[in-house]
């Protein structure tokens, strides 16, 4: 399979221009650090700065929490801690799992465009 695909690469190569196989170059599969580093460009980039911020602030006042609940000694205060732990922690966690599908829909994407280019590249060979 691994062979059909790079001759199917091949092939598409042949029938693009120089920029526009630049470009398929550039739409090829990355690895996770290039795709934590892709939510960092475009449109959105200061969201998800605004996010991560806000994840950093969530997760110390986590710390916080823990750490008042494990030297606090009576109910209510355990109570009180421990749901503060639970609320800044589900926080974290609903932050990093949007940071997560802003990822994958940029592999989506980035997988419409290589379509997108096979089937341009296969009507002009067609033609």
């Amino acid at each position: 399979m691994k062979n059909n695909m790079e001759d199917i690469d091949k092939l598409i190569k042949e029938t693009l221009t120089q920029e526009e196989a630049k470009f398929y170059d550039d739409l090829d599969e990355q690895n996770t650090w290039q795709m934590v580093g892709g939510l960092f460009k475009g449109k959105n980039k200061w969201l998800l700065v605004m996010m991560n911020i806000m994840t950093l602030v969530f997760f110390g006042l986590f710390i916080y929490c823990l750490v008042q609940f494990f030297n606090t000694e009576t109910t209510k205060d355990l109570l009180k801690w421990g749901l503060g732990s639970i609320i800044f922690l589900l926080g974290v966690s609903m932050l990093k799992v949007f940071a997560w599908m802003q990822m994958d829909k940029n592999a989506i994407l980035r997988e419409m465009k290589r379509l997108e280019l096979q089937v341009s590249s296969l009507y002009h060979k067609m033609k």
